[in-house]
C-alpha cells in the first residue's frame, strides 16, 4: 500500500491536543505495583510449571507442559518489551535489568537487539527503508521487494501468505539467532548480555537433560519454541501488515504516522491478556511509555479525537485483523504467480 491518505503536512500539530487530553487523564502514569504483581504471578505460574515438568520427568506426556510454557514465555516477553518502553518505573537502570532478565534470562533472546530494532520500528513503522519489521526478508512487503526473486526465494514470495503462520513457528528460533549475531559484533560492550544469554543457555538445557531423556529434551524444546514463536509472532502480525506504507515523500506528524499505520484488535480482557495489551497498537504507537494497563482506556480517547479531527481509526476482529494482512501478502506476490 501506499501513503495516500491525507495531503504531507496537513496535521503535524494535532498530537498535541490529544497529548493534553491523556495527560489529563492521568493515563501516562506509572502502574508500577501493578507490574510487580503481574510479574510476580508469571514467574510463580512459570515455577509451577516447572515443577510439574519435573514431577512428570521421562515420560513422552510431559512434552504436554511445553503448551503453557511457551504461552508464559510469551508472557516475559511482553513484560521485556514493556521494560524497554520504560512503561514500568521511573529507573532506566531497572528497568535495563528488568528487560535482561527477562530476555536475556528467560527467553534467551538479547534485550540490546530487541530495543534497537523495535525502536527503529517505532520511529518510522511501516516504511520499508526504515523500519525493520517490514525490510525485505523471507517476506516482502512491497511489489518493489517481490521484483527479481527467483528459486526458493520466489517460491516463498508467491506463496507467503500460505506459509506465514507455519514459519511463524521458527521465530523464537530466529530471535535467539539474531540476538547471537547482535551480540557477537559488539562483543566488547555487550559481555554482560552475552553472559546472561550463556546463562539462560546453560540453566535450559542442564534441566531438560536432567529431567528427560535426550530425545524427550529434543522434541519438548522444539515443541516449545514452536509454541513461543508462534504466539509472539500471532500477537505482532495483525499490527500493521496491510496498513499504509508511508515512504520518503510522507511528510507526516507523529499522529499520522502512528495511526495510519497501525491497527487495533478489538476484544475483550481474555484478548487484551493474550496479545499482551498489544491489540491496543494505535494507542501503543501513539503513546509508547504508557503503561501496558492503561491502553484500553486511552483507546475512545483516541478514538474519539481521530473521529474529531478526521483521522482514519482502524480497528477490526482478530479474524479480520489476520485477513487483511494476509491479502496484502498474497496481492504482494500476485506479479511471481502470473509470471
Amino acid at each position: 500500500m501506499t501513503a495516500t491518505v491525507t495531503p504531507p503536512g496537513t496535521k503535524g500539530s494535532d498530537f498535541s491536543p490529544l497529548l493534553r487530553e491523556i495527560k489529563a487523564a492521568g493515563l501516562l502514569e506509572r502502574r508500577t505495583a501493578a507490574y510487580a504483581m503481574a510479574i510476580g504471578i508469571n514467574v510463580g505460574l512459570m515455577a509451577l510449571t516447572w515443577a510439574a515438568i519435573a514431577a512428570v520427568g521421562a515420560s513422552w506426556w510431559v512434552v504436554l507442559l511445553a503448551l503453557p510454557l511457551g504461552i508464559l514465555t510469551t508472557r516475559a516477553a511482553f513484560f521485556g518489551h514493556d521494560a524497554g518502553h520504560q512503561q514500568i518505573a521511573s529507573s532506566r537502570k531497572l528497568h535495563d535489568w528488568i528487560g535482561m532478565l527477562h530476555g536475556n534470562v528467560v527467553l534467551g533472546m538479547s534485550y540490546a537487539w530487541w530495543n534497537d530494532k523495535h525502536n527503529r520500528h517505532h520511529a518510522n513503522p511501516n516504511h520499508t527503508d526504515k523500519d525493520p519489521d517490514v525490510g525485505e526478508g523471507v517476506f516482502v512487503w512491497t511489489l518493489q521487494q517481490a521484483e527479481g526473486r527467483k528459486g526458493l526465494e520466489g517460491w516463498l514470495t508467491r506463496n507467503q501468505a500460505r506459509v506465514f503462520f507455519p514459519l511463524l513457528t521458527l521465530e523464537g528460533f530466529n530471535l535467539k539467532v539474531s540476538s547471537i549475531r547482535f551480540l557477537l559484533a559488539r562483543r566488547r560492550t555487550h559481555q554482560l548480555e552475552l553472559g546472561l544469554m550463556a546463562a539462560h543457555v546453560v540453566l535450559y538445557l542442564t534441566a531438560l537433560f536432567l529431567i528427560m531423556s535426550p530425545a524427550q529434551a529434543l522434541v519438548f524444546a522444539l515443541v516449545h519454541h514452536m509454541v513461543f514463536g508462534l504466539h509472539l509472532g500471532s500477537v505482532f502480525a495483525p499490527n500493521h501488515k496491510g496498513m499504509e506504507m508511508p515512504d520518503d515523500d510522507s511528510n507526516w506528524g507523529h499522529l499520522e504516522k502512528q495511526v495510519l499505520t497501525s491497527r487495533n484488535v478489538n476484544g475483550g480482557l481474555v484478548t487484551d491478556w493474550m496479545m499482551g495489551g498489544l491489540n491496543y497498537q494505535i494507542e501503543h504507537h501513539l503513546f509508547p511509555s504508557m503503561p501496558r494497563a492503561n491502553l484500553r482506556f486511552a483507546q475512545p480517547i483516541v478514538r474519539a479525537y481521530c473521529e474529531r479531527i478526521g483521522m482514519p481509526y482502524v480497528s477490526t476482529g482478530l479474524i479480520d485483523s489476520y485477513r487483511m494482512g494476509l491479502r496484502h501478502m498474497h496481492d504482494v506476490g500476485e506479479e511471481l504467480r502470473a509470471a
